[in-house]
């Protein structure tokens, strides 16, 4: 299964995602990162960018941080 490295940007004036390679990408969020918001928001701005279900992303490294990795099922 495919991993993505993401460096998150929450509480942005905008929701974004930016390819920077291959499996790696910036994300930003309108979202706090409060109760999970911010994961919430980055899960559903990156399920549209790459055009999968939200259920086939996995946050597996980095709940509470800004670089996060994210398996793709």
């Amino acid at each position: 299964m495919p991993k993505i490295s993401i460096k998150t940007h929450p509480k942005s004036k905008k929701t974004q995602v930016l390819q920077k390679a291959v499996g790696q990408c910036e994300v930003w969020v309108k979202e706090a990162p409060d109760k999970g918001n911010a994961n919430e928001a980055v899960i559903r701005a990156l399920s549209e960018h790459l055009g999968v279900a939200r259920s086939r992303l996995n946050i597996i490294s980095g709940h509470s941080s800004r670089n996060k990795i994210i398996e793709v099922e």
